[in-house]
């Protein structure tokens, strides 16, 4: 098996087993609010979402709000886990439009389409699948949004590949994702606790513009999401990654 495969399934057996054993009685409190909230979520936008999906929360930043997204457009979601943005996204595309989560962990498809369900949405979908093989026709949505998952990726390039080719043109990424101060080394890359922990599988802010640059993307724009040192201890720091298509 290659670094990669096993990679890849640390990755999924790891939220896979998130999805199972979450209790949202016993694990959903303020301490899951707070995160949000610091995440760049407003209280109101919490409010919107059902307990069972507050306690999956597992992102670094609000790729809804920083994206600007609009009524009528079709977004993606990589890495939707417990559907947390996808739930918020279908608020701001309506009717009209249409919100697709895409995951690896089949528990996870499941968590959150059972959140859509106690919502009542008919705009969003969720499908089971890989991000770096994703599931959709060429030039078929308007923004993709990611929160703190291309980080987790051990084919980044393949991810960046895959986006350019489903976004239609003039189309737009809104990432909040962990950035690399520097490149990890081959032994951090190769600790799989800390892959799994969004730090030694980040790519610096340098190596995320050239990537998405390098497969066709243009105004790419890679903004720290907090002030002062974050998270300089795990090696890493938030952001929000933004790119266009042409």
């Amino acid at each position: 098996m290659t670094q990669e495969q096993t990679i890849k399934n640390t990755v999924r057996d790891r939220y896979g087993a998130r999805a199972r054993n979450s209790d949202t009685a016993n694990c959903c409190g303020q301490s899951n609010v707070d995160d949000l909230l610091s995440h760049g979520y407003s209280r109101e936008e919490v409010r919107q979402l059902p307990e069972s999906a507050i306690v999956m929360a597992a992102g670094c930043g609000n790729p809804t709000a920083l994206g600007m997204i609009r009524t009528g457009e079709t977004v993606l979601d990589l890495g939707s886990g417990g559907g947390i943005d996808v739930l918020l996204a279908s608020k701001r595309v309506g009717m009209q439009g249409k919100v697709i989560g895409l995951d690896m962990t089949k528990e996870m498809v499941q968590r959150a389409s059972d959140n859509a369900q106690k919502l009542g949405l008919q705009n969003v979908e969720f499908k089971l699948g890989e991000i770096e093989e994703i599931p959709l026709e060429d030039d078929s949505v308007d923004v993709i949004m990611s929160n703190c998952v291309i980080c987790l990726s051990p084919d980044k390039k393949r991810v960046f590949q895959e986006m350019f080719r489903v976004l239609r043109s003039n189309g737009r990424l809104a990432i909040a994702d962990e950035v690399a101060l520097k490149p990890f080394s081959k032994e951090e890359k190769a600790n799989s606790d800390k892959w799994c922990s969004c730090s030694s599988g980040a790519i610096t802010g340098l190596e995320y513009v050239r990537g998405l640059e390098e497969v066709g993307f243009t105004d790419v724009l890679v903004k720290p999401l907090q002030q002062g040192d974050g998270y300089s201890t795990s090696g890493v720091f938030s952001a929000f990654v933004s790119a266009t298509k042409p």
